[in-house]
Order: structure tokens, then sequence, then C-alpha cells
């Protein structure tokens, strides 16, 4: 998908992945771990509210790793 036609929604569903992908590395607990912090502290709550109603509307677009990060923050709320 291009980045002109993705929506604000596409583009943090995007984000959660990408960041997701970068500590993967660590193994899947600890990703998921460092995700959620990571999204806790730097996206605003508007951000982080809309990456959630994404993951209640399709799970499916989410890497594992960004699925429990996203999970944890619906949880925390």
């Amino acid at each position: 998908m291009s980045d002109t036609m993705m929506s604000t929604t596409d583009r943090l569903v995007y984000m959660a992945n990408q960041i997701a992908r970068n500590f993967a590395a660590g193994g899947e607990a600890s990703a998921i771990e460092a995700t959620h912090r990571h999204i806790r502290r730097y996206w605003d709550p508007l951000m982080r509210q809309r990456v959630i109603a994404s993951l209640a509307a399709d799970p499916a677009q989410f890497s594992d790793i960004a699925r429990g990060a996203v999970e944890g923050l619906r949880d925390e709320d």
C-alpha cells in the first residue's frame, strides 16, 4: 500500500508492526514488552485509542508481537 493511500489508522498499525519488528530479535515476550513500552511512552492518547480500536476491528493486520503489545495497552485502559 502506498503511503499516500494509507489512512491514519492504517499508518498506526504499520508503525506498530515496524516497532515490533525492530524489537523481535530479543524474543517474543521481550519484544511484546518493549513494543508496549515504546507505544505507551511515545504515542499520544488518541494514537493509542485508534490502534486499540483497530485491533478490535481486525486483529489479523497485526504481527504477533504488535498484537500482544496493543492487547496490553487495551487491557490497561
